[in-house]
């Protein structure tokens, strides 16, 4: 059974169905907003609070989640690949919150990427070859960056042969390969049982032989458990909310400490030095174009409980300036035959 979206939508159907709309978003009956080009733009469309609420339980039919007093958001996928999320009174002042994201970009490619100058060719085939190389991969950015996006891309470029497990908050990738096991979260019932985080999906997820782990967003003390899975030698890429590359390293040093009280900076800083080998920064500038701003490595040393990275690539406004860093590990890279040409050096 298909999503009929003019059934489902109703009056919000031609936005969902317009390919220029990124976003759908619904502050009261009366305050319908869109988005195009990473621009938001105030609608004249006026609904009524019945014709919300409609709008979100006929989508949620598709999702299995339930919304109510007791649990006053959720944060559903779509039949589509649109991610809905929802909250009300008295989280709210006093209308439904809905926000419905459209993800037009989901089956891009990294050269898809690279011929929308996302990025120049040369990170393109660089971040092509690291994903089949094996290296561990952290995607950065804000909100709207285009995080999920260049992680689907990534995606991607793993090799065929891979058993890829992802692990989300709700289904937004779309890896096309042949051995792929996508999870989800689960919320609490009603008795406030059953509740399934992403911590138990990473410890599961090395259960079922994977090649390769994808984390779809790393928010809270999952942090620490996909370190330690990367740490173990299990290639993986992930995303994470950061204003640069620099700002993501430290703010995964400082995510792990959420687990519990006998998790110290002296056992993250080598951790995520070991673990993690790029950090790809993602930006949406104020004229709504999103790009790689910046890719980093992390040298695998550390100073002052602190890892190191270095500068690859960086946009300066006008084009990609190469940084004094290296991609790490050119055994690796000589393993799968790519050639380490000028990355390796200035």
């Amino acid at each position: 059974m298909e999503l009929d979206v003019n059934v489902t939508f109703g009056p919000i159907a031609p936005f969902m169905n317009d390919a220029t709309v990124e976003e759908i978003w619904i502050n009261s009956p009366e305050r319908v907003f869109i988005a195009r080009n990473g621009r938001s733009e105030l609608t004249n469309l006026l609904l009524t609070q019945e014709e919300v609420r409609n709008i979100v339980e006929r989508s949620l039919m598709w999702s299995g989640r339930r919304l109510d007093l007791s649990n006053p958001f959720v944060d559903a996928r779509l039949p589509d690949g649109s991610r809905l999320h929802v909250a009300i009174p008295e989280i709210t002042a006093a209308h439904w919150a809905v926000n419905i994201r459209k993800h037009l970009l989901k089956s891009l490619s990294v050269n898809d990427l690279v011929n929308r100058s996302v990025m120049s060719q040369e990170i393109g085939t660089a971040l092509v070859h690291s994903v089949q190389a094996g290296l561990n991969i952290l995607v950065c950015g804000g909100t709207q960056a285009g995080k999920t996006t260049v992680l689907n891309a990534l995606a991607g470029a793993v090799p065929r042969s891979e058993r890829v497990i992802t692990i989300e908050e709700v289904f937004e990738l779309t890896p096309q390969l042949p051995d792929v096991v996508q999870m989800q979260t689960r919320s609490a019932n009603l008795q406030g049982e059953g509740a399934i985080p992403l911590r138990r999906l990473i410890k599961e997820s090395l259960r079922m032989r994977p090649s390769r782990i994808i984390v779809g967003e790393v928010r809270e003390a999952e942090a620490l458990d996909l370190l330690i899975a990367l740490n173990s030698g299990l290639p993986g890429m992930g995303t994470l909310h950061a204003n640069s590359p620099r700002d993501a390293i430290v703010k995964l040093q400082t995510l792990p400490l959420l687990a519990g009280e006998n998790i110290s900076h002296k056992f993250i800083a080598p951790t995520v030095a070991s673990a993690i080998d790029l950090i790809v920064h993602s930006t949406l500038d104020s004229t709504g174009i999103r790009r790689i701003n910046e890719v980093a490595a992390v040298t695998g040393r550390y100073e002052n409980d602190r890892a190191e990275i270095e500068m690859l690539w960086k946009w300066d406004g006008a084009q990609y300036s190469r940084g004094v860093g290296a991609l790490p590990h050119p055994e690796r890279f000589a393993n799968i035959g790519a050639p380490l040409g000028s990355w390796w050096h200035k």
